[in-house]
């Protein structure tokens, strides 16, 4: 039933997403009785939630404009599945935010293949992750990924080398303008850039679980596409390349990040959920796939609810 539903883009697809995201995001910021919410608080999970459906979006956009996976909506699913293993990040607004910028940078990366506006694209995808840094550091490690589509689409151009560096002098007079106006100075917090490898560390048993659980999922999607890279249409080739590249850099935020959470994880979302849902298109075994599907959201929904 499941996989059947969303191996189509369908509206009623996204409206059960909607309701599922704005139930469990309603849950989650409830769950204590007598919680009381200044109207600051209530803005700023106000502008989450929106962060998120913006998410969404963006991950839709990437995988059906860029052909990365097929007319289906097995993305926005896989999203939702990984939002409900880690629901602390429904209160995380920085992380929420800075991963919104990376997005929108995957975006204009991908979009390079058309080998049109190539100089805009890698401009504003700089801007982006230079943006995405600001709110944590540790998310700059995309700028790698700016250089291998470079390599991939543009390279033999000089000038598209130098635009990440403009992008990067452009971000840090807007940080210096806006803290000036602001605050009156400016100033940069040596412990952003502090290191940690300090993992599995969490008081809460669940969290534990559910970061294996995890891992095991990304090892599995990972693995299978990577497997099956040499399949994948000519055309198609290098965009993927991007996606698992995307994925290792996510990886790479979370394991140089010193205050470790798996809020962090939120990072691999996208390029995950797009290795899945090619995994799930290939399987021709109905049963298998949802079974697969409803155990998979199964988990989420439990791991969700013990974390309440």
């Amino acid at each position: 039933m499941i996989a059947s539903l969303f191996s189509k883009t369908r509206p009623i697809n996204y409206a059960l997403v909607l309701i599922m995201l704005f139930s469990c995001f309603f849950l989650y910021q409830f769950q204590v009785p007598t919680v009381n919410f200044t109207t600051g608080d209530l803005f700023s999970k106000i502008i989450v939630f929106l962060l998120l459906l913006l998410s969404f979006f963006l991950v839709n956009f990437i995988s059906l404009k860029n052909t990365l996976t097929q007319n289906d909506n097995y993305a926005i699913l896989l999203f939702l599945v990984f939002i409900l293993l880690f629901p602390s990040v429904l209160n995380n607004i920085k992380i929420v935010l800075s991963n919104v910028f990376l997005l929108l940078a995957l975006r204009r990366l991908i979009s390079l293949k058309t080998l049109s506006s190539s100089k805009e694209k890698i401009f504003d995808a700089s801007f982006w992750i230079f943006l995405s840094a600001i709110f944590h550091f540790w998310s700059i490690l995309y700028i790698i990924l700016v250089f291998i589509s470079i390599i991939f689409h543009s390279g033999k151009e000089y000038k598209n080398w130098i635009l990440p560096f403009v992008s990067f002098l452009c971000v840090w007079i807007l940080y210096i303008a806006t803290s000036l106006f602001l605050f009156g100075n400016y100033s940069i917090n040596k412990a952003v850039f502090q290191v940690s490898f300090n993992f599995f560390d969490f008081k809460d048993v669940y969290q534990n679980m559910a970061l294996s659980v995890f891992v095991s999922i990304s090892v599995l999607f990972f693995a299978s596409q990577t497997i099956d890279y040499q399949n994948k249409p000519l055309n198609m080739q290098s965009s993927y390349k991007q996606v698992y590249f995307a994925f290792l850099l996510a990886v790479g935020i979370y394991v140089f990040s010193a205050n470790k959470s798996n809020d962090l994880l939120l990072y691999t979302f996208a390029p995950l959920t797009i290795l899945g849902a090619n995994m799930f298109e290939k399987m021709e075994n109905s049963i298998y796939k949802e079974v697969s599907l409803y155990l998979l959201l199964g988990v989420g929904l439990f791991f969700f609810f013990v974390q309440l």
